[in-house]
C-alpha cells in the first residue's frame, strides 16, 4: 500500500517556522495501531489523517506516542494542504472530529479555525508545577486536566527552562505558560511531555484557554498572540460567545510517499 503525505508548517509565513505537521490522505480508516506506528515514524509533534465525507472531511490526530481529542496546528495544515493542493473549491471546510465539527475559512492569506472555547476556572499553584517551571506563576487557571499558569512578563516566559521528567510525573496533558506580551498582546509557551512532546512550537488547541482568558483580561475580543518557541509562530485570536477563532498562515515543506508493503 502507498500513500500520499504532506508536511506543512502551521503558524508560519516561511519554512522552518511555526508548528510542522505531516497530513496524510486515506479514502477508509488504517487501523489505530498502524496510524500510531505512522506518527512514531514522522516523529512530528502531530500528524493529521482525513478521509472524505458527505460535506465534510473525518479528522484523526496523533502524536508520537497518542491519539488526540483535540489538535489546531495539524487541522490548520490540513486545510491548507486541501486548499493549496488538493483542489478544495470553496472556502470553508468542515472537518468531522472527537472535538465536533471543527470548520476551517479561508479569509484572504489566512486560514481561521473554529474551536470551543475552554471554561476556565482558578486553581491553587501545585506545588510540584512550580518546581518543575523553576518559577512560582502568579496564578494558576485550568480547564480539565490542562493548566494555564500567568506570568508576570515576557521574559520570565521565555526564560521558563522546565524539568521535563518533573512535569511528566505531574501526570498533566499539556502545561500552558503565558503573560502580556512586547510585540503581541499576550505570549506563550506549551509543554507535553507526557504525549510525547517536550515542547510544542505553536499551538492552536492551547488557544482555547489563552484566547478566553486574555480576552477577558484585557478587555478586547480581537487579540494577537506569539508562541515564543525556538521556531515560534504568531495566532490571530477572537472571543466569540462560547468559541474561539484561530488565524493563522500554512507553508508546504514537503510532499512524498509512504510504502506501506
Amino acid at each position: 500500500m502507498n500513500l500520499s503525505i504532506y508536511q506543512a508548517d502551521a503558524f508560519a509565513d516561511e519554512l522552518f517556522r511555526g508548528n510542522p505537521a505531516a497530513v496524510i490522505p486515506l479514502t477508509e480508516w488504517l487501523p489505530a495501531s498502524q496510524m500510531q506506528k505512522i506518527a512514531l515514524e514522522n516523529n512530528l509533534s502531530e500528524t493529521a489523517f482525513f478521509i472524505p465525507g458527505d460535506g465534510f472531511y473525518h479528522l484523526r490526530w496523533f502524536t508520537p506516542t497518542t491519539e488526540v481529542s483535540l489538535c489546531g496546528h495539524a487541522t490548520l495544515a490540513t486545510a491548507h494542504i486541501l486548499f493549496k493542493h488538493l483542489g478544495f473549491r470553496g472556502d470553508i471546510i468542515h472537518f468531522q472530529t472527537k472535538s465536533g465539527i471543527l470548520p476551517v475559512s479561508r479569509e484572504g492569506d489566512l486560514l481561521y479555525l473554529n474551536f470551543p472555547a475552554s471554561k476556565l476556572v482558578s486553581f491553587p499553584t501545585p506545588q510540584g508545577l512550580t518546581k518543575a517551571l523553576g518559577l512560582r506563576p502568579l496564578e494558576v487557571m485550568v480547564s480539565g486536566n490542562n493548566p494555564l499558569a500567568i506570568y508576570k512578563n515576557e521574559s520570565e516566559i521565555r526564560n521558563i527552562n522546565p524539568d521535563f521528567q518533573l512535569l511528566t510525573k505531574l501526570a498533566y496533558k499539556g502545561i500552558i505558560v503565558t503573560a502580556a506580551g512586547h510585540k503581541a498582546d499576550f505570549v506563550s509557551r506549551f509543554f507535553a511531555p507526557l504525549m510525547g512532546i517536550n515542547e510544542d512550537p505553536a499551538t492552536g488547541s492551547a488557544h482555547t484557554l489563552l484566547i478566553p482568558y486574555w480576552s477577558h483580561f484585557l478587555g478586547k475580543s480581537v487579540l494577537l498572540s506569539h508562541q515564543v518557541s525556538q521556531r515560534g509562530g504568531f495566532i490571530y485570536c477572537e472571543m466569540l460567545d462560547d468559541r474561539v477563532r484561530i488565524g493563522g498562515k500554512a507553508i508546504t515543506y514537503m510532499q512524498g510517499t509512504l510504502f506501506l508493503d
